[in-house]
């Protein structure tokens, strides 16, 4: 009698029905009802995936729950035991069933702008993931406020499977393109700031899926990615009226489409990022051929460019008049001379940021004739370069002496000026006008051969230096030789320079 009993518990216990929690309950809403997608939310995106069969209703699938199982073939259904029961006392009319879900909280009584806007609040500040997508699993009043596409205004879209086998990640990439299709026009149309990372093969059907849906772009980042033709972006500054700003970095893009990219839309241009290209004069010439006049940020990481020399008689383009940041930064010596920097920067005064790392060719006499005054970053290190290149020994006092009112950030790593010079260069921020000050917060000796008493001085004279480099500073005591982070290393610094013996 045991195995009997034990079997109609198991029975009761299969036929009962699974209590629904919170998230079961939050899946089945997060998604539009029958558009047979569901949303995989993560820390850094929002990927929305299609189902792989076709999707059903609540009501149906309420339904099929609720249909009794028929008996197979060749076997006749049981009959029910007829029990002889007694007549049971009159029950009270059954209560409403509750619907089904959480009950309403006081998250569902704040109104819908305010919980709107105070999501923007934090969006603002941290972005929209991952907080938008653990909102929405709140309540039904957050899932709808965290829908608003006024907060999607910047989104990150990865690819799917992207170190894995190439036939995977395009299978992956087709498959999450289907998903964008809905995405895109639902939750997407106020879309400002969209950044694309490591798409092989559907980066064409994706930018016309944004120039189709989001017509308030500013902003567009394509870092790994493969395919970028000239056609999509040409049509995608077509559609986006706003598009100002185009980062490339580590993709791979034919000059051609940079070119017809920068003719199409280089008049609203403001910032501008590329990276390594074979061709990278033909870019460069539509740049200083005055196609880009508004542009603020130029960053040109990795330059391989042989410019030609100006004929006799020929003038210099109008250059960017509202530039404020130049990036010729390299991680191998290239050929930007005095000269190339004098056709990029003879007409930017507002110049604020100069990054000229690996560029050796540059002098202290060519920066000192640049028209900018109030430079504020300037980067001169020099990394990982040959030891055949003969770097200049004099003339750093010529960058302090014009910019030590305004500098912030200084970095002559790896630069070959004798000790007398940077002693100098350096001393130009021990008397500031005005008897202010010095604005130094952050400066890079690394491998030079600046000397104890020089940075014992710089450091006196800058209250807010922050960061401090002396790595492989051989005429340094050899204890002192690291890099120094935080306002207590540099004092620390300071007291041991102070008190330490000089070395022979």
């Amino acid at each position: 009698m045991a195995a009997p009993a034990s079997r109609q518990v198991r029975r009761r216990a299969r036929a009962a029905p699974r209590a629904r929690s919170a998230e079961d309950w939050w899946w089945d809403r997060l998604a539009p009802s029958g558009s047979g997608y569901h949303l995989l939310p993560s820390d850094s995106m929002l990927l929305v995936l299609s189902e792989p069969g076709p999707s059903r209703t609540r009501a149906q699938r309420r339904a099929a729950r609720r249909t009794p199982r028929q008996p197979p073939p060749g076997r006749a259904a049981a009959k029910p035991k007829a029990t002889l029961r007694p007549d049971p006392a009159p029950s009270p009319a059954p209560a409403p069933t509750p619907e089904e879900g959480p009950d309403a909280g006081w998250g569902d009584r704040i109104p819908l702008e305010i919980l709107v806007q105070i999501f923007g609040l934090l969006v603002a500040a941290d972005g929209p993931m991952p907080f938008l997508g653990r909102a929405a699993r709140v309540c039904r009043r957050w899932q709808e406020a965290a829908s608003q596409p006024a907060l999607w205004h910047t989104v990150t879209l990865s690819s799917p499977l992207a170190g894995r086998p190439v036939k995977g990640g395009v299978k992956a990439e087709k498959k999450l393109l289907a998903s964008l299709e809905w995405l895109m026009p639902n939750r997407f149309s106020q879309l400002q700031r969209l950044t694309l990372i490591h798409w092989k093969s559907q980066v064409h059907p994706v930018l016309k899926l944004v120039g189709e849906s989001c017509p308030r772009l500013t902003f567009l980042k394509l870092s790994g990615c493969h395919g970028v033709t000239a056609d999509a972006l040409v049509m995608l500054a077509k559609a986006c009226c706003q598009l100002h700003s185009l980062d490339l970095q580590h993709s791979m893009v034919e000059s051609t489409a940079v070119v017809s990219f920068l003719e199409e839309a280089g008049s609203r241009m403001r910032k501008l990022w590329l990276t390594y290209s074979s061709q990278t004069t033909a870019i460069l010439g539509a740049l200083l051929g005055s196609c880009c006049p508004q542009l603020q940020v130029l960053r040109l990481l990795n330059l391989m460019w042989l410019p030609k020399p100006l004929g006799r008689g020929v003038a210099p383009g109008p250059g960017f008049p509202s530039l404020e940041e130049l990036c010729l930064a390299s991680s191998t010596c290239n050929f930007v001379s005095n000269e190339v920097l004098g056709r990029l920067l003879h007409g930017s005064p507002n110049l604020r940021l100069l990054d000229l790392r690996g560029c050796a060719r540059i002098t202290p006499a060519g920066l000192q004739d640049l028209p900018c005054r109030e430079l504020e970053q300037l980067h001169l290190g020099l990394y990982g370069t040959s030891d055949r290149l003969t770097l200049a020994k004099e003339g750093s006092p010529l960058l302090t002496q014009k910019w030590c009112h305004t500098l912030r950030e200084l970095d002559l790593s790896g630069q070959g000026f004798s000790e007398k010079d940077l002693e100098q260069a350096l001393a130009a921020f021990l008397s500031t006008p005005g008897g202010s000050h010095p604005a130094l917060c952050s400066l890079n000796l690394r491998g030079t051969q600046v000397t104890p008493s020089t940075v014992s001085s710089v450091i006196s004279s800058c209250p807010g230096l922050l960061y401090l480099n002396l790595e492989s500073c051989r005429c340094l005591p050899r204890g002192l030789k690291r890099a120094y982070r935080g306002l207590e290393e540099v004092q620390w610094c300071l007291e041991q320079l102070l008190t330490s013996p000089l070395p022979s």
